[in-house]
């Protein structure tokens, strides 16, 4: 399915920045090619939103070069990301975040 618009929620922006920072803090320059790949990942929802399975109520998209997942719905001609998070969290804290959205 294809979508004519990706949108990054505000808690997904965070979810990114909150990334960066980590690995911004592991070794200067990756967490500027954290955000990079990401984004790249999170464009390519334009030609593939709503292939992924369902976890939580939402579909989960995996990165293709760190250990996160989109999150996000589609609605109408639209894909919201509503949440990027870390996949060495416990799964119940996913839920948990993932619930309040």
């Amino acid at each position: 399915m294809n979508v004519s618009k990706v949108i990054v929620l505000r808690e997904a922006s965070n979810d990114l920045q909150i990334g960066h920072d980590f690995y911004e803090r592991v070794e200067e320059g990756i967490g500027a090619y954290f955000i990079d790949c990401l984004l790249s990942d999170i464009e390519s929802l334009l030609i593939s939103a709503g292939t992924h399975s369902k976890h939580f109520g939402f579909h989960r998209m995996l990165s293709k070069r760190f250990p996160f997942a989109i999150y996000y719905d589609v609605e109408e001609e639209k894909a919201r990301v509503a949440a990027v998070l870390d996949m060495r969290m416990n799964p119940k804290s996913i839920e948990n975040y993932l619930s309040s959205k």
